[in-house]
């Protein structure tokens, strides 16, 4: 295997660790902390979040992991049989389902639900009780595809490394 191999995914395996890292943070602490609150400051304060969290740094690692993964799994199937392809190819592929088609079919349609909605509103009351119970169950599906996409790459670097040397 060569070294843009090598690279290519050790850069995915670093994109899907810090994706795991954000919607780790945001399963264990964030959505906790605005559950906790009044549903018309959870609301405006979840509204902010997912405006400000819209910036070209998201992108690069959001987009740039998932542009990252879609190569790997093209390199994988077309070099099958070199080391650690087949844990590249089921890391790349978890990332590609777990995390963006979760987030695009998921958690997106919610946020565009949620910035509709008016915070001070018994309507919005309800959209915020509906998101958070619908919200919180795919981000964590998409903080364990994100690290267990990342252990496979990993493994498949370690692979790739004991098969070279």
């Amino acid at each position: 295997m060569s070294d843009a191999t090598f690279l290519l995914r050790f850069a995915a395996a670093l994109g899907t660790g810090l994706m795991a890292g954000l919607f780790f943070a945001f399963s264990v602490s964030v959505m906790g902390a605005l559950a906790r609150i009044q549903p018309s400051e959870g609301i405006a304060a979840m509204q902010a979040i997912n405006r400000v969290i819209l910036n070209p740094v998201f992108f690069l690692a959001f987009f740039g992991t998932a542009l990252l993964c879609l190569v790997i799994v093209a390199a994988s199937l077309w070099s099958w049989g070199a080391a650690g392809a087949g844990y590249a190819l089921a890391g790349a592929v978890l990332y590609l389902a777990g995390c963006m088609v979760v987030t695009m079919v998921f958690n997106v349609p919610l946020n565009v639900a949620l910035d509709a909605t008016s915070p001070a509103t018994p309507e919005g009351a309800a959209v915020w009780a509906n998101y958070l119970a619908n919200w919180v169950p795919w981000n964590h599906v998409r903080t364990v595809a994100c690290l267990a996409a990342s252990a496979l790459l990993t493994m498949a670097i370690y692979v790739q490394g004991r098969a070279a040397g």
